[in-house]
C-alpha cells in the first residue's frame, strides 16, 4: 500500500522570529503546560500559522501543516487539557522520574534540576477536544479542495507514563488501582479526539512516538531492570493502548506513527540505535498503516535491516534528510539509500524492487523544531525550506516511474 505522500515531513517547523518574540514570556521549561496564554500570543500564533501555510502552497510542499505554531513544544496542550489530568511544573529531578532515563539524564547534565510533568489525579475524560482549535486554525487557513492535503500531529499516550517513577503516573487519590485502567480511559480519550477532529474535516493523523526507541536504548533498558520493570510487558501495554485509540477510527482516516532518538535544540539526541529490537513488533501487532522513521544517521539509527520485518499492507516514510544538520544531502546519494531499503523489502516479501518502492516514500527524520526554542545547529529559515524543497525533488525523480 503507498503512503499518502511520496515527500513528506514531519510537522513541526522552525518558528519565525515574530513568534518566538510574543512567546518569550512562556519560553521558560517549567510554563510548558501552561494554559494561561495571552490572547497577544494566540493572535500572533494565527498569523504565523497563516503565514506558513501560504509558504507551503507556494513551493508545493507537502503535506501542509501548522509548524506546530501553537505549540510550546510537539506534545503540548494535549493531557493538561483532558479532565483528570494536573501539570506539575518542577517535578525533582531524578527522583521523580523512572532511572536513567534518557531524557532526564541528559538534562540534569545540562544543569536541570526539575522537569515539569502531567500527572493524572482523576477519572481521565475528554470533555471539551485539546486540539480541534489547533486543527480548525490549520483548516480554515487552506481552501476547502485542500484540506485533504493537510496533516496534523498529536502526542502518543505514553509520554508521560513513560518518563515517571514507576507507579506515580496516576495517584491514588485518582481512583486508579493499575496502569492497565489508567490506559483504558486514555485510549478512549484518544479514540474520541480522532473522532472529533475527523468530524471537522482531518483526514491524516501523525502520533509522534519518539520514546519507543527507546526500547532500543541500553540505558533505558537498564534503568527499567534497576526498577524491577519488565520491559517486554511494558512495550506490550503501550502497543496494546495504540491500538484501542484506533480500534474504531473512521476507515478513510489515516493514521501514521512516527518514531526518532530525541530533537532538542543544538542538534540534541537523547538515545542510539537500531530498529531491531523493536521492529517486529512495531510493525507486526500496532494497527497503525505508515511508520515515519528515521535513517539519516547510522551510528544514531542503525540501517535498513528491521525492514524486512514489515508486512505486506503496510507503508514506511524515510527520514533520510537531517534537520540536525545544515547540509544539503546529495540528491543521488539518498535515491541510492532509498533502493537500498527497497531491496530489504523485497527480499523479505519476496517481491519486486518496483512494488518494494511502492511502500516506502521520503521525508526528513524529525521535525525541525520540536519546541519552539529548538532547532538543528546551523540550520536556518532558509535551509529548512531548501530542505523540504529538496525532499520534495527527490521523491518525484525517485517514484517518477511509478
Amino acid at each position: 500500500m503507498a503512503p499518502p505522500f511520496r515527500a513528506d515531513h514531519i510537522g513541526s517547523l522552525l518558528r519565525p522570529q515574530a513568534l518566538l518574540d510574543a512567546r518569550s514570556s512562556l519560553s521558560s521549561p517549567s510554563q510548558m503546560y501552561s494554559l494561561e496564554v495571552p490572547q497577544s500570543v494566540k493572535d500572533a500564533e494565527a498569523r504565523a500559522i497563516k503565514d506558513v501555510v501560504q509558504i507551503q502552497l507556494e513551493k508545493g510542499i507537502r503535506p501542509i501543516t501548522d509548524g506546530e505554531y501553537a505549540r510550546h513544544i510537539y506534545y503540548g496542550g494535549f493531557f493538561e487539557k483532558l479532565s483528570g489530568f494536573e501539570a506539575r511544573p518542577d517535578l525533582p529531578i531524578p527522583d521523580a522520574f523512572r532511572t536513567d532515563f534518557p531524557t532526564t539524564t541528559g538534562l540534569a547534565k545540562l544543569g536541570a534540576t526539575t522537569r515539569a510533568a502531567v500527572i493524572c489525579t482523576g477519572k481521565i475524560q475528554n470533555k471539551e477536544s485539546p486540539y480541534l482549535s489547533e486543527w480548525l486554525e490549520l483548516r480554515d487557513s487552506l481552501p476547502e479542495a485542500l484540506r485533504a492535503e493537510a496533516k496534523f500531529t498529536i502526542p502518543a499516550p505514553n509520554y508521560q507514563h513513560i518518563q515517571l517513577k514507576p507507579g506515580t503516573a496516576w495517584t491514588s487519590e485518582s481512583g486508579y488501582t493499575s496502569d492497565e485502567e489508567y490506559f483504558s480511559d486514555l485510549a478512549k480519550c484518544y479514540a474520541a479526539e480522532l473522532q472529533t477532529l475527523y468530524d471537522a474535516g482531518l483526514r491524516n493523523i501523525q502520533v509522534d512516538d519518539p520514546h519507543l526507541t527507546y526500547f532500543c536504548s541500553s540505558q533505558f533498558l537498564g534503568g527499567c531492570q534497576k526498577d524491577g520493570t519488565d520491559t517486554e510487558q511494558l512495550l506490550d501495554l503501550y502497543t496494546r493502548t495504540h491500538n484501542q485509540l484506533l480500534a474504531n477510527k473512521p476507515a478513510d482516516l489515516h493514521v501514521g506513527m512516527h518514531l526518532c532518538r530525541g530533537n532538542m535544540s543544538g542538534s540534541t539526541h537523547w538515545v542510539s540505535g537500531s530498529y531491531e529490537k523493536i521492529a517486529y513488533k512495531l510493525f507486526n501487532e500496532t494497527d497503525y498503516q505508515t511508520y515515519f522513521l528515521e535513517f539519516d544517521d547510522l551510528e544514531r539509527a542503525g540501517g535498513f535491516e528491521p525492514l524486512r520485518f514489515l508486512p505486506k499492507g503496510k507503508n514506511v516514510v524515510l527520514g533520510l534528510i537531517s534537520t540536525k544538520t545544515p547540509e544539503l544531502e546529495d540528491k543521488e546519494a539518498i535515491k541510492s539509500r532509498i533502493h537500498m531499503a527497497a531491496k530489504v523489502i523485497a527480499a523479505s516479501q519476496q517481491i519486486s524492487t518496483e512494488e518494494a518502492l511502492d511502500c516506502l516514500a521520503l521525508s526528513p527524520q524529525c521535525g525541525f523544531s520540536s519546541s519552539s526554542l529548538a532547532g538543528g545547529k546551523g540550520v536556518t529559515m532558509a535551509r529548512m525550506w531548501e530542505k523540504l524543497e529538496l525532499v520534495r525533488d527527490i521523491a518525484q525523480d525517485a517514484w517518477k516511474v511509478l
